[in-house]
């Protein structure tokens, strides 16, 4: 499975009228409901795979130690390429599935609206977060029912 993740919005809320906690590493704490649904999501054959815009600004080994001070375990972690064009997040995300064969189930964790114009076969595994709240309970049972599906579209 493949989890293309968003930081922004999705794992921490974006409050403009509060500044983030952050944490030793200097970078901010998660939320704890986003947490214990990427916690949920992962598993040993899971990829997440970082759509944010600070994904050029760590290491992977970085990231996977950020993800750690959170109390997340993640083995295989990668990142879109750096936006080197500025492309939408949109732009960003159809350019990578267009380089890349997929062949897992995936699902798309993010807050930005320019994903409403994704095409159909991407959109439906996305999943948008109010950058206000970010990733919540509802969200893990909705990700169970995309999954679901994928399975299902699979096996026909």
């Amino acid at each position: 499975m493949l989890i293309l993740l968003d930081i922004d919005g999705v794992m921490v809320p974006a409050k403009s009228w509060t500044r983030p906690e952050l944490l030793k590493d200097g970078f901010p704490a998660f939320s704890a409901k986003a947490t214990l649904v990427i916690k949920n999501l992962i598993s040993v054959n899971c990829t997440i795979i970082l759509t944010t815009s600070h994904k050029s600004n760590y290491s992977i080994e970085e990231w996977k130690s950020i993800f750690k001070n959170r109390n997340i375990d993640i083995e295989n972690l990668k990142c879109l390429p750096e936006n080197i064009n500025n492309l939408s997040r949109k732009d960003e995300i159809i350019s990578w599935f267009n380089v890349t064969l997929i062949h897992d189930l995936f699902l798309i964790l993010d807050d930005d609206k320019s994903l409403n114009d994704l095409p159909d076969f991407l959109k439906v595994n996305l999943i948008q977060t109010s950058p206000y709240i970010g990733l919540t309970e509802e969200h893990l049972e909705l990700a169970r029912t995309i999954l679901a599906k994928q399975s299902i579209t699979t096996l026909v």
